[in-house]
């Protein structure tokens, strides 16, 4: 090949991240320089995503950038919004290669066929769109500390707001023995932290007859092994056994992350979620009862069609009630072939900022609450590399955040700590 540098950058979750690390690692692997994606380099993969309009708007502007930086480079476009928009991602100045989310697994092949002189209609691979029904196994890496690996793909839930489905195509999982290997393979480079990712990690396992309890029970049996958290996982999806289980774990962390959208059953109903909100209540409830300090974060829906400014303010006094310990709030945006999209009652821009906002400044309240509630606590604190203003940042199995100042030693270290106060950013500083 030709072509010897190439640049990563991606967009979304953290299955993206995982997929993205992966490719690059394969791609270093077989001899090429990996660079920073603000520098000059011949080759751009931009891993993308389509949540939001916003997140849409950011993939284009990478594109723009790359060939800014280099008007030769070749672009490959791979991910979410090459599987669903791919006529408009190759009608973009620049790009080579699109590849939706089967293809992109075949990024090295594709890239050496494309620098051999093939040529791809309008940039488009088009044997490889609206074909992700396979699992491609990936992990991070190039962090010291944590690595998120990927144990599922897909989903079959079909909420009205979301175009997951239609990216990524149906639910599918890795098998208990492969991920039990690839778990072992992380430990052996000495990462500390493993967080088990997915699109619905709660729906592990159901193709092959496993399921997400037999997946954690297996990691737990594994002698030494390190820090493990689970991603999100659904409330009608996280059972009794599966909590008990983590309460009753050393390498399990106490650390829930639960999709709540909406705190109004009529809006739940409307997105077509499979659960009411009194079942997220007793989720919650019920990890309190077995981990008193455990940190539960909840995914909110800000400014969805039809919900009433009734609507609102019954959902807002339900979560300002849950026991939780801060909220991932993002406001509603139109996607295009979802049932949302042609539903009555599209809220304008500053109803749906007006409501981010309020819960924001709840989520901003509940985690201050949750913050204070553990001074005075001893705690694990597992350091990572990065490095600002002379400190150094880590965190808690609970997931509080805590810094010191910055010493190499600590770097990849679990320390046993005293939350004795916290700074004016909110962190507990030791």
């Amino acid at each position: 090949m030709i072509s010897r540098s190439v640049a990563f950058h991606h967009f979304g979750c953290k299955v993206n991240f995982a997929e993205a690390s992966s490719l690059s690692r394969q791609l270093q692997e077989t001899g090429f320089e990996l660079r920073n994606f603000h520098e000059m380099a011949d080759i751009y993969v931009i891993s993308t995503c389509v949540v939001t309009a916003i997140a849409e708007k950011k993939c284009r502007a990478a594109i723009r950038q790359a060939h800014k930086l280099n008007p030769k480079a070749k672009i490959a476009v791979i991910g979410c919004f090459s599987e669903l928009k791919p006529g408009e991602i190759s009608q973009m100045e620049g790009v080579d290669l699109v590849l939706g989310h089967s293809g992109k697994f075949n990024l090295l092949q594709e890239l050496k066929k494309l620098e051999a002189g093939h040529e791809y209609h309008g940039g488009i691979q088009a044997e490889n769109m609206h074909a992700a029904d396979i699992f491609v196994p990936s992990y991070s890496f190039g962090d010291r500390t944590r690595t998120f690996l990927k144990i599922q793909d897909g989903c079959d839930y079909f909420c009205s707001y979301c175009t997951i489905p239609l990216a990524r195509g149906r639910s599918r999982s890795d098998r208990i023995e492969n991920i039990v290997h690839t778990t072992r393979e992380i430990m052996d480079r000495g990462i500390n932290e493993i967080v088990l990712t997915g699109v619905n990690i709660g729906d592990f396992g159901k193709q092959n007859g496993e399921s997400f309890f037999d997946l954690v029970y297996a990691l737990d049996r594994i002698p030494g092994i390190p820090r493990v958290r689970i991603s999100s996982i659904e409330p009608d999806l996280l059972s009794d056994a599966i909590i008990d289980l983590v309460a009753g774990s050393r390498a399990f962390m106490p650390h829930f992350h639960i999709p709540l959208q909406s705190g109004s059953d009529k809006v739940l109903k409307s997105m077509r979620r499979k659960y009411s909100r009194d079942l997220f209540k007793s989720r919650a409830e019920k990890i309190r009862s077995r981990m008193p300090f455990a940190c539960i974060a909840a995914d909110i829906i800000a400014g969805f069609p039809g919900e009433t400014g009734e609507d609102f303010r019954d959902a807002l006094d339900f979560i300002r009630d849950l026991d939780i310990s801060y909220l991932h709030v993002f406001t509603y945006s139109k996607r295009e072939h979802t049932l949302a999209a042609k539903m009555e009652g599209i809220l304008p821009d500053y109803v749906k900022k007006e409501r981010s906002d309020l819960l924001h400044q709840l989520s901003d309240q509940k985690k201050r609450q949750f913050y204070h509630a553990n001074e005075g606590r001893e705690v694990d604190v597992l350091f990572e590399s990065d490095s600002s203003h002379g400190f150094m940042y880590g965190f808690s199995e609970n997931y509080l955040r805590v810094k010191t100042p910055f010493t190499s030693e600590l770097i990849n270290r679990i320390k046993r700590v005293k939350l004795d106060r916290m700074d004016d950013e909110g962190v507990f500083l030791i």
